[in-house]
């Protein structure tokens, strides 16, 4: 399954568990998002005949950046774009960029926004296109299908804050995760909300889709805001309820 936006498309290439490695395309370009391993990606892309123009790195952990440095041996001249933050955790990075930091790539202007929570220095890509259908998110393990990341080095507050900024989004804005979640987390919100139409009516979608060989994602910020009970959480105390509710709770 593969999504278009006007001019390019992006496909996903899932790898180990539940990681997908999103590959954004334009003309006989490729940008490759959080590569977890090497092979697959160099392998489609070669199939392909894409030219890797970039990778960009929403955080430092191995499921994300595992493959990394041998995609830059294949093409010594791709940018690895990273947290400027994360030098010590990603020190293959050629351009280190910050909060509200802009670059350019594919004819497309990338705003770069922190979203502390689930890493001290985590970082996701906005990706606004003029025409384009709508725009993009690439989150990482900040937002992902009807959940958000763990706490592993920030806290309750900096995640909200960080979904907050994510929200602020256009709400035709399409959010391509990481990690394939979605049917593990709209199972729990049932949990707490059994009668929310909108989850329901979106677990039954997410389990077709996966049935039939396909991926959940991406989704669209209008969709996470009607059936993501973290988004959803009116302060960072509901917050901190759900994310511990989440940890603990068992499929």
């Amino acid at each position: 399954m593969l999504e278009k936006e006007s001019e390019f498309t992006i496909y996903p290439i899932t790898v180990l568990q539940d990681n997908i490695v999103w590959v954004w395309v334009h003309n006989c370009n490729a940008v490759v998002i959080d590569p977890s391993v090497s092979s697959p990606v160099e392998k489609w892309l070669l199939k392909k005949g894409l030219s890797l123009k970039a990778i960009l790195q929403t955080h430092h952990h191995d499921d994300h950046i595992g493959g990394t440095q041998k995609l830059i041996k294949r093409w010594p001249k791709a940018k690895v774009v990273a947290s400027k933050k994360e030098l010590k955790r990603i020190p293959f990075q050629t351009l280190s960029v910050g909060d509200n930091d802009i670059f350019h790539l594919m004819d497309s202007q990338i705003n770069v926004i922190e979203v502390h929570g689930h890493t001290n220095n985590h970082i996701a890509f906005y990706i606004h296109r003029e025409n384009a259908i709508s725009n993009i998110l690439f989150p990482g393990d900040t937002i992902f299908g009807g959940g958000c990341g763990r706490l592993l080095e920030g806290t309750p507050f900096q995640m909200f804050e960080s979904l907050n900024k994510l929200n602020s989004l256009p709400e035709n804005t399409k959010i391509y995760p990481a990690h394939e979640y979605t049917e593990n987390n709209l199972k729990w919100a049932l949990t707490l909300e059994p009668k929310d139409i909108s989850i329901i009516e979106r677990l039954k979608l997410v389990q077709s889709k996966l049935q039939k060989g396909m991926s959940s994602l991406p989704s669209t910020l209008s969709e996470e805001r009607k059936t993501n009970l973290f988004l959803r959480a009116k302060n960072v105390e509901e917050f901190t309820m759900l994310r511990s509710h989440k940890d603990n709770w068992k499929c």
